[in-house]
């Protein structure tokens, strides 16, 4: 299938990973973030994602975030794109300034619509999950004003993740579309389970949405962190580093979307072999279920 006509794909790749620092020693020779860690195969979780969004928008209109400490890293990673599309931000201050920094130059370029995605998550079967990013796109034609999210059919009562809560079916619109009436961010397993009976889905983190749209929330929901934004872009490098030095850290979505479901749509999306890949348990989980044993797990019986 053709490109989304208008659409940017953003790629959020800025975390550290830290939780998986002692397994991609292991894999790679040295505690890398897991986004460039090729944990499995011979792509990194950042090079499958984009291989992945591809077939939604050309290298042209994708554009990257990553961390001044992860070049030597990622620019390999990242030599396909236009090297103005890859967004530097001084360091990590989670994913609030780093999605708000994205958008501001986005908008900077008179971008209008982009499609958001982690660099760190894996996907068993990339076509169906195209395809409700689709499913998002023409969603978004009926409802410019809402932010799409899709929210992942759950396998499992698991405590570990984040959980969408919807509030009703989007009437008249796109099948398996509802709207958002709260997030939970890591329950209790007992809480996690009652979610799941209750039809909540797992918190993908990945977004269709109007850029001008969510800049306007975020000026009213963060004012300050907007404004100081905005001023550092207009300075150059030198402002930015100040700005960055200035930030608390703040979560986009515990701090940001969790603040406002009445602007959000969730889309359910099934069949798609998700995973945040954020803990070993859940890497070796999915290989698991896939037949494969991890290749760490073999340097292990070797080595006893």
């Amino acid at each position: 299938m053709s490109t989304i006509p208008n659409l940017w794909n953003l790629v959020l790749a800025g975390g550290d990973g830290t939780r998986l620092r002692e397994l991609t020693a292991r894999v790679a020779g040295a505690p890398i973030p897991k986004q460039y860690c090729r944990l499995v195969g011979d792509r990194s979780l950042l090079e499958a994602t984009l291989d992945r969004i591809t077939p939604l928008a050309s290298r042209e209109h994708t554009m990257a975030i990553v961390n001044r400490n992860h070049l030597p890293l990622a620019r390999p990673q990242l030599a396909r794109l236009p090297l103005q599309n890859v967004v530097v931000q001084p360091s990590n201050r989670d994913t609030g300034p780093g999605l708000l920094l994205s958008l501001l130059t986005l908008a900077r370029q008179g971008v209008q619509r982009v499609a958001v995605f982690p660099s760190d998550h894996y996907v068993g079967n990339e076509t169906a999950l195209r395809r409700h990013i689709r499913r998002a796109g023409r969603l978004l034609d009926e409802l410019p004003e809402k932010l799409m999210l899709i929210g992942i059919r759950p396998e499992r009562a698991e405590p570990g993740l984040g959980y969408i809560e919807s509030r009703g079916s989007v009437t008249g619109r796109e099948r398996d579309a509802f709207h958002v009436g709260a997030f939970r961010e890591k329950p209790s397993a007992a809480d996690a389970h009652a979610i799941v009976q209750r039809g909540g889905l797992w918190n993908s983190f990945i977004m269709v949405f109007q850029v001008g749209c969510v800049l306007s929330l975020l000026r009213r929901q963060r004012p300050e962190e907007t404004t100081s934004m905005e001023r550092a872009l207009a300075n150059g490098e030198e402002g930015l580093a100040r700005c960055y030095a200035a930030l608390q850290p703040w979560n986009f979505s515990s701090d940001f979307l969790a603040r406002i479901p009445e602007h959000m749509v969730a889309l359910r999306a099934g069949r798609v072999g998700w995973s945040d890949w954020g803990t070993r348990a859940a890497i070796e989980q999915t290989l698991k279920t896939l037949g494969r044993t991890p290749p760490w797990v073999d340097n292990d019986r070797t080595a006893a």
